[in-house]
């Protein structure tokens, strides 16, 4: 089982415009309200691609209400903290003419210390029974990155791997932590480490504690360092894709999940087995995080996932010491370790 951890969620509202004209007033089709936050994505895509998964998020007022029922509808499997502040919005207005996406996220509604303990209590309590703990998005002020880091060290402690999706302090605090794996994207990193470099940066917080880093690089792909194997792989399509990418990320952090679930030695493993997983990860991600952009909503993947996997381009770094190419075959799928 895969368990999420959702902090700081959120009711998405998502509308579509032919074209966004800043200052003017657009009639727009009607917009779409899901339950958002990027646990409850991560979540999502792994439902529709056949994993079990629970998610686990905080929810409160009217807004709290909505993404319930949504999480009802939809089929995912979830368990509610109650909390007394309203749970936030977030807005995206989908530019079809640029492919742009504009987003506003409001700030979460501070969690007091018995619901953040709640939280705390019963990520730690379900995540010793998962085969992996992902906690994605935005923390809420009330739980900051010191929580964060508890969560993580005692998940990491009783033997779970734990990936971690988020920002600012809380990245840095989830490396030290002792994270399994982590998932800035390119100024998230630079943001933290102070490195415009990724390779750089990555290699900051794998000396901070992590022991594995994926970073978005947006359209041109992304690359994976590990202490396994510092020099690492960059994965890209051969062509940039053009939609709403505001659930590439997320899926990508799906992929990281369900890989670790099928073969938790891909972090450690420094044999050719354990480069070939973490290439063949680095080529799923990629396919994954770019057939969402092609999605109206976040969440999903586009049916083209699997046709996108065989297209990516996967190499050694250019930094590495051995500059022959590392490319794992399309249709490689990483081992079940039991």
């Amino acid at each position: 089982m895969i368990l999420t951890v959702t902090p700081n969620p959120a009711e998405d509202l998502t509308w579509h415009l032919a074209e966004l004209r800043p200052g003017e007033t657009h009639r727009v089709p009607t917009g779409v309200s899901r339950a958002g936050g990027k646990g409850l994505n991560v979540a999502r895509v792994l439902v529709a691609e056949g994993h079990e998964v629970l998610a686990l998020t905080t929810a409160g007022g009217a807004a709290g209400e909505r993404l319930a029922a949504d999480l009802d509808e939809s089929g995912i499997p979830h368990r509610l903290v109650p909390v007394a502040g309203e749970t936030r919005r977030s807005l995206a207005l989908v530019d079809e003419s640029s492919g742009d996406t504009t987003i506003l996220n409001e700030h979460g509604a501070p969690l007091r210390d018995d619901e953040a303990g709640a939280l705390l209590a019963e990520a730690a309590r379900l995540g010793r029974r998962a085969d992996v703990v992902v906690v994605s998005g935005s923390l809420p002020p009330g739980f900051g990155p010191d929580e964060l880091a508890r969560l993580v060290a005692e998940l990491v402690a009783a033997g779970t791997p734990v990936v971690v999706d988020t920002s600012g302090p809380g990245l840095l605090a989830s490396a030290r932590a002792g994270a399994t794996v982590l998932k800035p994207n390119r100024d998230e990193l630079a943001e933290v480490t102070g490195h415009a470099d990724p390779v750089a940066g990555a290699r900051v917080l794998l000396e901070a504690g992590a022991r594995l880093v994926l970073v978005s690089l947006g359209t041109e792909g992304l690359l994976v360092l590990s202490h396994a194997d510092e020099t690492g792989v960059r994965a890209r399509l051969p062509r940039p894709l053009h939609g709403n990418a505001t659930g590439a990320g997320d899926a990508a952090v799906a992929a990281i999940a369900a890989a670790l679930a099928e073969t938790p030695s891909l972090v450690d493993d420094p044999d050719v087995e354990g480069v070939a997983a973490r290439a063949v990860l680095a080529r799923r991600a990629t396919a994954w995080s770019a057939s969402a952009v092609l999605m109206p909503l976040a969440g999903a993947l586009s049916p083209e996932h699997a046709r996108l996997e065989t297209e990516v381009i996967v190499t050694r770094h250019p930094d590495a010491s051995d500059p022959e190419p590392t490319t794992a075959p399309a249709n490689e799928t990483p081992r079940t370790t039991a």
